[in-house]
């Protein structure tokens, strides 16, 4: 009955918040206060008490509750009204509850198929890798065997440590925070800055970007690193400060030996650029940033390599933070052949199967919401592309990377064991995962701090205050004028209100133990804030609730929960309860890590954690706290009475966490990244990196294949001799082979597939197929046709030479019988991209292949091993032996391809790719030919891929290429889309495409791959002419 009690409570109160709001809408209306905004729309209040107790109806009651309370209304009701809207809520939300559950269980089905497919997929791996071994058996038990002493991972005694004096090398690093010189990070989203971090301004600015800023200073730092470039997006908009608008910030300083170059922030235009907007809409500017990124990239490694002897300074490694990131690090991670490393910081799949346990969005509004299966994607591929993924602690190995289908536990450790034998791993790759905890800079916690842990505060709090020389911090009066004696005991919490943080519980344990009460007081820390109707919702809903449990306690003097503090006041308000001797608590529900318990140990603060997730290693490093179960309210009163009461415990925690603190520092952190990242450097296969074109302002010709018109220039009419004995043919012949021998690598690569200097690139990319497959050659030569025309044109208007590409999903035979029928001379391309961009064939080099281009995308091809495995995956389970067969003439040593019968199902590619990844095997995969045909390719080869190539290995900036669409085409159609580059899309040129066979209805939209409002993207109807087609170049700025 008391369940009952609280139903009718919480009905009553949706009926009073319901009438309330209803008052209030109609007061507004009659004084004219409505506000709106600049569009004319209304502006609605964030917080709604209806949703809340509502919420609070279905997710805490049984719907057997729910029902017997229906049925109770029903035998009391009257003839007023609000007896009759009772009546009538009660039954709707009766409802609502059962529908969530209906839901909650299609959820679990649907989870439970999807574990049950996965392990059906490790089965398959595990069926062709061969036995473990008893050496293997014997380390596998040892694996699962480890005490928790030895959860952070020791390296390989074959490991090479990284040495700080290790003088022979200069690394350039890229970190992507959306890119390290020789490290590059990359860190898309979030307002990122050196100095003053406006960490919790929103939910894109969290700790995350005080840790790439940190890092980037830290291996800058280190001896042996030459520069760190922090990649990330510009903003110009008014919204936020004008700092993030600057291209280019310091972090930190070159050395005075000239050893370091620094470390930089690199902003790059990406998206809107006047307007700041969240992580989840930023997934379509992606390729717009990796774009970008390469362009910087490859004009600073041709600076350094110009001050180290000529030749280009590629990055050591480039790191992805984030999914976003780790996708654009998995892009400039293929274009340049170097190896990437991935951080996740937080999982979307954790996240996605944490809200629909919730129950509280369907699976529908969770993905049009947080854009969830956009962002598991980018997770995924950064798990196909990366070498190495750091992570913070065990638990986010196993029980969030094990929820992917690109990484799997017990297979990594096979395959793992597996190459330290030399026994072939069968084309299968799993990406090593390493735990490497975050550092921590201790340069601003002053030696006092971990001193005086008996410093009386009477002199700086007290009556004789007055009398002290110490000036008293503004952050301390702001908190201990909420507290009635601030001389006691404080516990600290410091996070966002966030359901998930579990402050509500704390203070529930808080407000129901009188001993604890009358020994400490509780100060919470959470975030920054105006007025409560001014956070989102679900921070809102928090933030009332604290109000109401503190009045329900009667907390008023014991409780302190301030409005406002910077991030520079944070290490004040840890010196503060430190000098009450008190205790920092992180009570959250799961913790992927636990920083501010690093940051609190570092102050000599004993901690009370959460069980779940990160801090379980952090305490069993420091041993400086104790661990509770966060939905135990008595555990969590227990565990800080504890602490707080027995000050003997409370010094033992203390000095423990003091001194085993530099676990955590940075430069024990970057000696371990470093030595990883060595590690896996060391086992990735040797390939030649590219060598980039350099501009040149007056090209001595035009190609090699312009050899014979220069040598016109040679030629006069009537009979002329140099020097009067040497013939005009054998000078002409004796200057090419000269310019030949010139353009020849000095290396072991004896061609050189650039064809001169190219001003512009149009590239022909229009997949013009009839219902049958077969090559539509008519409008295919319609469009050459006038693609040249145009460039001929726009070469009389003095733009210069334009070069032109040819990508196709056809084999090099099949484009050239394409082109034959076309009547279109195939050396009339500087390119052609064959078999959906696994392959480079140059017609002005006699059709050579570009065998560099096939040597960068082949790094985790499975070959063989994928070839009978794909047609069986490809197959419905209803269809026929012969629905899909290899196609062997189509086929090459980086292409399998597959004919499709026609009329007959086959698998999508979103399907298909989960399956192979389940299965260790990483590649891509393409229809084409109006889904006639599946070509199976490298992971990194492409159409867009090569494009990048191109324009790296001729030194032509990808905003200075034009590529041709039509509406539709194959399924990597949408990757041509974005970018850089501009696009023509030629309406009614393509009559069948391949969209059909890309993804399921539950995957992401198109919307989120491609922006709507591309300044890029021209449209032209299929038979436009030549000079509609300039004007339009023209128009969208294509210069």
């Amino acid at each position: 009955m008391a369940s009952n009690e609280w139903i009718n409570g919480y009905l009553e109160a949706i009926l009073d918040a319901d009438e309330s709001s209803r008052r209030s809408r109609t007061t507004s209306l009659m004084n004219g206060k409505l506000k709106f905004d600049e569009d004319g729309k209304k502006v609605e209040k964030l917080f709604s008490p209806t949703t809340y107790f509502v919420q609070e109806v279905v997710n805490s009651f049984d719907e057997s509750d729910l029902h017997r309370t229906w049925l109770k209304v029903i035998a009391t009701r009257n003839t007023r009204e609000r007896s009759n809207r009772l009546e009538n809520m009660c039954w709707r939300i009766w409802h609502l509850t059962r529908k969530k559950k209906q839901i909650a269980w299609d959820d679990a089905q649907r989870l439970a198929k999807r574990r049950l497919e996965r392990a059906q997929g490790r089965d398959d791996a595990a069926d062709d890798l061969s036995e473990l071994s008893e050496g293997e058996k014997e380390k596998g038990d040892a694996t699962n065997a480890e005490s928790l002493r030895d959860r952070f991972p020791l390296i390989n005694s074959d490991t090479q440590i990284w040495k700080a004096d290790d003088n022979s090398s200069r690394l350039y690093i890229v970190l992507i925070s959306f890119v390290i010189y020789v490290y590059c990070f990359c860190s898309i989203h979030g307002l990122v800055r050196g100095e003053n971090m406006e960490l919790g301004r929103d939910s894109d600015t969290g700790g995350q970007v005080k840790y790439v800023v940190e890092l980037a200073r830290a291996l800058a730092n280190t001896k042996g690193v030459h520069r760190v470039d922090l990649v990330t997006r510009q903003i110009t908009s008014p919204e936020v400060d004008f700092s993030y608008a600057e291209p280019i910030e310091m972090l930190c300083c070159p050395s005075d030996g000239g050893t370091s170059s620094g470390a930089y922030i690199i902003r790059l235009p990406c998206g809107p650029r006047d307007k700041y907007i969240s992580k989840e809409s930023l997934w379509p500017h992606i390729p717009e940033f990796v774009d970008g990124a390469l362009g910087h990239i490859v004009n600073m490694a041709r600076a350094l390599g110009e001050e180290d002897g000529g030749k280009p300074m590629w990055p050591h490694v480039i790191h992805g933070h984030y999914a976003d990131a780790g996708e654009v690090a998995a892009h400039l991670s293929g274009a340049l052949n170097v190896p990437m490393v991935l951080t996740g910081h937080s999982l979307g799949r954790n996240k996605f199967e944490q809200l629909l346990k919730q129950g509280r969005l369907s699976r529908e509004d969770i993905n049009s919401t947080y854009r969830i299966m956009r962002r598991i994607e980018a997770e995924e591929f950064g798990l196909d592309a990366a070498d190495m993924v750091v992570t913070s602690t065990r638990q986010e190995i196993e029980e969030q990377w094990g929820l992917y289908d690109g990484f799997d536990v017990r297979l990594e450790r096979k395959l793992r064991v597996r190459k330290r034998r030399g026994v072939s791993c069968l084309g299968r790759y799993m990406p090593r995962m390493v735990v490497i905890p975050p550092g921590m800079d201790f340069s601003y916690v002053k030696v006092q701090d971990s001193l005086e842990g008996e410093s009386d505060l009477k002199s700086l709090i007290g009556i004789d205050r007055t009398q002290s020389k110490k000036q008293i911090p503004p952050m301390w009066s702001e908190i201990m004028r909420f507290l009635t004696n601030p001389h006691k005991p404080m516990i600290l919490a410091l996070s966002r209100p966030d359901p998930k943080k579990n402050v509500t519980t704390l203070l529930k344990a808080f407000g129901e133990s009188r001993p604890l009460r009358e020994l400490a007081n509780l100060t919470l820390i959470l975030g920054n804030r105006d007025g409560i109707d001014e956070v989102s919702s679900s921070n809102s809903a928090v933030l009332t609730t604290v109000i109401k449990l503190i009045d329900k306690y009667d907390l008023y003097g014991q409780v302190a929960y301030p409005k406002h503090h910077k991030q520079s006041e944070v290490p004040e308000i840890y010196r503060l309860a430190a000098k009450t001797k008190g205790v920092f608590i992180n009570p959250a529900l799961v913790e992927p890590f636990g920083l501010t318990l690093i940051e609190a140990a570092a102050y000599g603060l004993p901690v009370v954690a959460t069980k779940n997730g990160g801090p379980v290693d952090i305490l069993k490093a420091l041993n400086n706290g104790l661990l509770v179960d966060p939905h135990d309210q008595k555990a969590i009163a227990d565990a800080l009475l504890k602490l707080v009461a027995e000050k003997n415990l409370w010094f033992d925690c203390r000095k423990n966490g003091l001194k085993n603190i530099h676990r955590f520092s940075w430069p024990e952190h970057c000696r371990n990244y470093l030595t990883h990242v060595e590690h896996h450097r060391n086992r990735r296969p040797t390939t030649t990196h590219l060598e980039i074109k350099p501009t040149l302002e007056e090209p001595m010709s035009d190609s090699l294949r312009d050899v014979e018109d220069l040598s016109l220039k040679f030629s006069i009419d009537g009979d002329f001799k140099l020097k009067g004995d040497i013939d005009v043919a054998i000078k002409q012949k004796e200057l090419i082979e000269v310019l030949t021998k010139m353009t020849s690598d000095n290396g072991n690569h004896s061609t050189c597939y650039c064809p001169g200097r190219r001003q512009r690139l149009f590239v022909i990319a229009t997949d013009c197929y009839n219902s049958n497959g077969d090559c539509c050659t008519k409008t295919l030569a319609a469009i050459i046709n006038n693609v040249m025309e145009v460039a001929a044109l726009d070469s009389g208007r003095g733009s210069g030479r334009v070069g032109f590409l040819l990508l196709t999903g056809l084999s090099l035979q099949e484009i050239m019988d394409a082109l034959r029928c076309c009547q279109v001379d195939l050396e009339s391309f500087d390119a052609v991209v064959c078999n959906s961009g696994s392959q480079v064939f140059y017609p002005w080099m006699h059709l050579v292949a570009d065998v560099d281009y096939e040597a960068h995308v082949e790094y985790r091809w499975p070959g063989e091993n994928v070839r009978l495995m794909i047609s069986r995956l490809a197959r419905m389970e209803s269809g026929a032996e012969d629905d899909i067969f290899e196609n062997v003439g189509g086929s090459s040593s980086r292409c399998y391809s597959y004919n499709v019968k026609l009329g007959a199902k086959t698998q999508r590619v979103d399907y298909l790719r989960q399956k192979t990844r389940m299965r260790g095997f990483r590649c891509n995969l393409v229809y084409t030919l109006a889904g006639s045909r599946l070509n199976v390719i490298p992971l990194f080869a492409s159409r867009t891929q090569a494009l990048r190539y191109l324009s790296m290995r001729w030194g032509i900036d990808l905003s200075k290429m034009v590529v041709f669409v039509g509406e539709r085409g194959d399924t990597d159609y949408e990757d041509l889309l974005g970018g850089l580059h501009k696009t023509v899309i030629l309406r009614d040129t393509v009559e069948h495409g391949c969209e059909k066979l890309l993804r399921s209805e539950d995957s992401y939209r198109r919307e989120d791959v491609i922006p709507i409002d591309n300044p890029n993207i021209a449209f032209l109807e299929g038979g436009s002419e030549a000079q509609d087609i300039l004007m339009a170049i023209e128009a969208h700025r294509i210069k």
